[in-house]
């Protein structure tokens, strides 16, 4: 059975080549072929170091959210493991944003990710606006016909459940949307 790791990521700032970390994985499992959800990981991690007040203002999370998480070499093998464990991985923005971060917290404890096959909802979905740019992901949900919750908005959690329920909808909707080796 072909699996889809769907992933998002929170992090204390734009940039991981300027030192901004990642404050918080969440990646949920699911059988490609029936969407099912397989099982999830969420995690938050202290960074040991500040966040960006403007990071911050998205996401909500404070430094105090994180006093006595792991830090990032205590899960980044998990991670690993993760991406192992699947045919294809699922981000939004994650050529852009969330896979950089990855590689360079990868990098700076020592380990490499597992190659896998990646599609960036974000790229793959230009059809999701008028204008034919990238969508935010607010922007693809609605589309889709989902509602997007301000409130709930930039957990990585909710966002890669909601990344995944348009990632589902648009292979069952959109013929040719992504055809993986598994689709043949």
């Amino acid at each position: 059975m072909p699996t889809v790791l769907g992933f998002d990521l929170e992090t204390t700032g734009l940039s991981a080549e300027n030192g901004h970390r990642i404050i918080e994985f969440a990646g949920i499992v699911h059988d490609l072929h029936t969407g099912k959800a397989l099982g999830k990981y969420e995690q938050r991690i202290d960074p040991k170091r500040s966040i960006d007040p403007k990071a911050q203002a998205v996401h909500k999370i404070t430094l105090e959210d994180l006093r006595g998480k792991p830090v990032w070499a205590d899960i980044a093998p998990k991670i690993v493991k993760l991406f192992g464990r699947v045919d294809l991985v699922v981000a939004h923005n994650g050529i852009g944003f969330d896979l950089p971060f990855l590689l360079v917290e990868m990098d700076r404890v020592g380990l490499e990710l597992p190659d896998v096959q990646i599609c960036d909802t974000m790229l793959s979905c230009k059809w999701a606006t008028p204008d034919g740019k990238a969508p935010s992901l607010k922007e693809l949900a609605n589309s889709l016909g989902f509602e997007y919750d301000l409130d709930r908005a930039h957990s990585a959690l909710y966002d890669v459940a909601l990344m995944m329920n348009c990632f589902f909808k648009a292979r069952r909707d959109y013929p040719g949307f992504l055809i993986t080796p598994f689709d043949k």
